[in-house]
């Protein structure tokens, strides 16, 4: 079957590999994969690894390079094993791509992702979505509301990275938001806080393309280039007695746009880290003191999340599919997927890989 296999740095392949059984063992499950998202971290790993592909044996999966790509995917079943009784064939699921040991200490208080083994589907498992086909185990496979896309099903992992940094923004009714970063996180950090209740959202974004999309994707929007304008006079402006914001949300992984997000927050109001830096970054915490603010970071998502978004997508609420860009063929998936999306004046968001 044809993979889309990562070995190193500027190293993707299209390969013919050899396909998983077709007689799935108890607790598996054979899926196909029909659409799956180019995220961030591979494209990290494309132009920087391996960073979290196993160049040793994965400590949970036993998985090495060269891996297969794709964590943010929708599949149909084609098979189960035994004992597998809340999905059948044919049915459309969405892929939760964490693993953790059942005995693990954060597995056992319902924080998987936190786990020190953790083993990922698509970076440090055997498969991923960018294959003809998969075997996954049965707790990974997450059947979804009728009615939903395999777009939108293969959206719900990068939403529950937006929806998390929303909750723990504390986001709620009425409150004022600065997402910083208009990129597909971003873009989808904007409508998860939208759907929390957000009245008043700005986004801070340079790329005019991205600029111009995230008003796109959530109207009413207020948007600042932060090279040409001033994001904390901007904020003050349009906040209550010009305090800033209740929660300012970094998704981008930088130095500047986290310090930002401490200038525009209002005094005990929220920082969310959701952007992964890739540095050290300089910050002034005695700022941090005088304003009382609370400094959250995140990772990855808890995983019981995924019927909740789905329920939200279901509902009209939460429209990911408005951050899709482009949807493309395996074969095209380096110059059409990967060095698309790392053109800084690019006009893509998200890009889809058919299987």
């Amino acid at each position: 079957m044809r993979a889309v296999r990562f070995y190193s740095h500027h190293d993707i392949r299209v390969e013919d590999v050899a396909a998983p059984s077709d007689d799935p063992a108890p607790g598996q499950v054979l899926v196909a994969p029909i659409v799956c998202g180019i995220c961030g971290t591979d494209l990290h790993e494309y132009i920087a690894g391996p960073i979290v592909t196993p160049k040793e044996p994965n400590a949970l999966t036993g998985a090495t390079l060269p891996q297969i790509l794709g964590h943010e995917f929708s599949a149909r079943i084609v098979k189960t094993g035994d004992g597998v009784s809340h999905v059948k064939p044919g049915d459309l699921v969405s892929i939760q791509p964490l693993m953790a040991p059942a005995d693990d200490y954060y597995a056992r208080r319902g924080l998987l992702h936190l786990s020190e083994k953790l083993g990922v589907i698509g970076l440090s498992h055997a498969w991923g979505g960018m294959a003809e086909q998969a075997m996954l185990p049965a707790a990974n496979v997450i059947p979804v509301p009728a009615g939903l896309t395999p777009v939108q099903a293969a959206l719900i992992e990068p939403a529950a990275v937006a929806v998390y940094a929303v909750d723990r923004g504390r986001v709620q009714a009425g409150s004022s938001v600065l997402v910083s970063g208009a990129g597909p996180i971003g873009a989808l950090t904007l409508l998860a806080a939208r759907a929390a209740g957000a009245a008043t959202l700005f986004v801070s974004e340079p790329n005019p393309n991205r600029l111009r999309k995230a008003q796109e994707i959530v109207p009413g929007v207020i948007p600042i280039d932060p090279r040409s304008q001033n994001l904390v006079e901007i904020v003050r402006a349009h906040t209550e007695s010009g305090v800033g914001v209740d929660t300012a949300l970094e998704c981008v992984g930088h130095e500047g746009s986290l310090n930002a997000c401490v200038e525009a927050v209002r005094r005990q109001g929220v920082v969310v880290q959701a952007g992964l830096h890739v540095r050290a970054a300089s910050v002034n915490p005695m700022l941090w003191a005088l304003k009382d603010i609370s400094i959250e970071a995140t990772w990855c998502y808890p995983v019981h999340v995924w019927p909740r978004i789905a329920s939200m997508i279901s509902a009209g609420l939460f429209p990911v599919e408005r951050i899709v860009t482009a949807e493309i063929d395996a074969a095209s998936v380096v110059a059409g997927g990967f060095e698309a999306l790392l053109d800084p004046a690019g006009q893509h968001l998200k890009i889809l890989v058919a299987a």
